[in-house]
């Protein structure tokens, strides 16, 4: 383990997982951002440490030329990352951006402790959570904004949540990506002078080249940054920036998870599911909408048995199954024809005729 003592930042996961970052790493600037709502001055034993020291790895095995490990570590060769795991407390070293490596991580780290990472819209409505998964370019992000127009809601995220076994949804309120497709429903947020965006056509070739190019610029902070802050794809604002004056929920009961897809049909439809079903779409989505490094930290760690695919994938879904036992589950099939605008408009409204018999189950 690394001996070397400096400054650190300090994140406080939901009181379950604590996360240290050393402030001198390469990796704190883009951590610092993306898990800003959770960032503490307490300074705590950490389940997380981040930093830039590579421990040494005696009698390493090798998988080719991509992975060396231990019975408790794993160093991906190429991207010079390291993830060393004591029983249910993580290290994590690289001289990259490591936000990539952070995410499965954490994701671990939490299921341990009893919640689980996925990938969705989440919002409170009448001191109540519902759990939006989907896609990305789905409709979420535009989703989110319609529904922050009428009483009642308050946003929790747009992207990343947990959901505790004891059916507590967490939030997660990180930077949201506004896309030139969202200048009609925030309005606001392109008024003045601002980077400029691709048009709305050129979006989708623009992104394909921004993820094939991902997993070589993070190996350079420094540039990794000026992508981000340039990059004609995207703005990245603050929930408080996107909703101004407008109230943030950390934590509420979960009433109902929907789970929205785009479709070949004609008309947006909702069909009952299982709670079975759902976790396994959640787990699913969650991990094929990791970044591709995320991914490629899973499958190391699995095939090193350092994360064996039994034990995390077992796990999770233990506590996603204990967390949707008795709770409403649906599918919402929107056309894939459709507009982020007309898209969610039409998930806003299936949404209202949904709720109010669900809460009424609920309360």
């Amino acid at each position: 383990m690394s001996t070397r003592r400096t400054k650190a930042l300090h994140f406080d996961i939901h009181g379950r997982v604590n996360i240290s970052v050393d402030a001198n790493a390469p990796a704190a600037k883009q951590l610092q951002s993306m898990l800003a709502c959770f960032a503490s001055d307490t300074e705590r034993q950490a389940e997380i440490i981040v930093d830039d020291q590579p421990e040494f790895m005696p009698d390493a095995g090798h998988v080719e030329h991509e992975l060396a490990y231990t019975d408790h570590s794993v160093r991906f060769q190429a991207d010079r990352v390291q993830v060393v795991r004591d029983a249910d407390n993580w290290r994590i070293h690289g001289p990259g951006e490591l936000l990539t490596t952070v995410v499965p991580v954490l994701d671990a780290a939490m299921v341990a402790r009893g919640a689980a990472m996925f990938h969705a819209a989440t919002m409170a409505f009448r001191g109540h959570a519902i759990a939006l998964p989907a896609a990305g370019g789905t409709g979420k992000t535009s989703t989110a904004a319609k529904l922050m127009r009428r009483e009642g809601w308050s946003f929790m995220g747009d992207d990343w949540a947990f959901l505790a076994e004891d059916a507590t949804l967490l939030g997660y309120a990180k930077p949201m990506f506004i896309k030139p497709h969202h200048r009609a429903i925030y309005p606001h947020l392109f008024e003045g002078a601002r980077k400029p965006l691709v048009p709305s056509r050129f979006s989708g070739p623009v992104g394909r080249l921004t993820t094939v190019v991902h997993p070589y610029v993070i190996r350079y902070p420094r540039l990794a940054d000026f992508s981000r802050r340039w990059s004609p794809e995207h703005r990245m604002v603050t929930p408080q920036a996107a909703f101004p004056g407008r109230e943030i929920t950390t934590q509420a009961p979960l009433a109902a998870a929907i789970y929205i897809e785009r479709y070949d049909g004609a008309r947006t439809r909702a069909v009952e599911r299982t709670s079975d079903w759902m976790v396994d779409r959640m787990i699913g989505n969650f991990h094929i909408e990791m970044a591709g490094f995320s991914q490629r930290v899973v499958t190391g760690l699995a095939a090193t048995s350092v994360l064996p695919w039994r034990e995390h994938f077992a796990a999770k879904g233990l506590v996603l199954n204990k967390a949707l036992d008795g709770r409403p589950c649906h599918l919402l099939q929107v056309p894939e024809a459709y507009s982020a605008d007309q898209a969610s408009d039409d998930i806003v409204r299936h949404l209202e005729e949904l709720l109010p018999s669900v809460l009424d189950e609920q309360i």
